[in-house]
């Protein structure tokens, strides 16, 4: 009877163990999925896609952990860490200060810069100092919006909850200009060529991290060495090759 219930003991201890272990494996990771090419619900599949998909999945299998993605709206994506919604975050997002005094960020994982957008053949604009008295669309709580707000005499700035919004409002004619992502305008100019274009050159230079809950410092610690990894095998310069190289052709 002891030999029985210890035998029993043993399985449960060890089944215990293998649910605790799968389920720490686990990552869950919060992602807008309206920013392409980063993240985006591809239209055939509907499952996500995009760079910082690829990216996050081939983070998981050297960290060794399954990715779960859950996609967030912009504006309260941070909040969602914060209240441990998921574990990490990765949508294109700059590092900043300000963004620091809330979460912690991994090293530098991918550098862009902003760019101005307009409406095809629009002269009026070729560069920031242009946009004096005009209106400019961004998407809201992004380095666009940021970096905007430091151009001295725009008009008016219109926040818009995605970035596809503020594209829709500037072929419209609602706003003179955009101001977003480099590669994201790309992608925008490949899905809909002859609307609009890129004038000038960027003018901000930033970097994207992966956020994570403050005092996690031993998941901070692996993301690291596996974004190392990442950049020492090709694997980032195959994933930038095949999402980054698509939108300038």
């Amino acid at each position: 009877m002891n030999r029985l219930f210890a035998a029993v003991t043993v399985v449960f201890l060890l089944l215990f163990a293998v649910s605790s272990v799968f389920g720490a494996e686990k990552i869950r990771v919060g992602s807008d999925m309206t920013f392409a090419p980063f993240e985006f619900i591809d239209e055939r599949t509907k499952a996500p896609a995009g760079f910082d998909i690829d990216y996050m999945r081939a983070l998981g299998e050297v960290m060794g952990v399954e990715i779960e993605f859950i996609n967030v709206a912009w504006d309260g994506i941070i909040p969602g860490l914060l209240a441990g919604q998921y574990d990490l975050i990765i949508a294109a997002m700059t590092i900043t200060e300000e963004r620091a005094k809330a979460i912690d960020f991994s090293d530098p994982y991918f550098t862009t810069g902003q760019v101005i957008v307009v409406r095809k053949g629009n002269k009026g604009i070729q560069g920031p100092e242009d946009l004096r008295g005009k209106i400019v669309a961004v998407q809201i709580g992004t380095t666009g919006q940021f970096e905007a707000e430091k151009i001295p005499g725009i008009r008016r700035i219109d926040k818009y909850p995605t970035i596809p919004e503020a594209f829709v409002a500037l072929k419209q004619g609602r706003a003179d200009a955009c101001i977003v992502d480099e590669l994201v305008a790309l992608e925008e100019l490949r899905l809909n060529p002859g609307a609009t274009e890129i004038v000038g050159e960027p003018f901000s230079s930033e970097y994207y991290g992966i956020g994570i809950r403050k005092g996690r410092t031993d998941l901070l610690r692996r993301v690291n060495e596996g974004i190392a990894i990442l950049k020492a095998n090709g694997t980032y310069d195959r994933l930038r090759a095949k999402w980054v190289g698509s939108v300038q052709q």
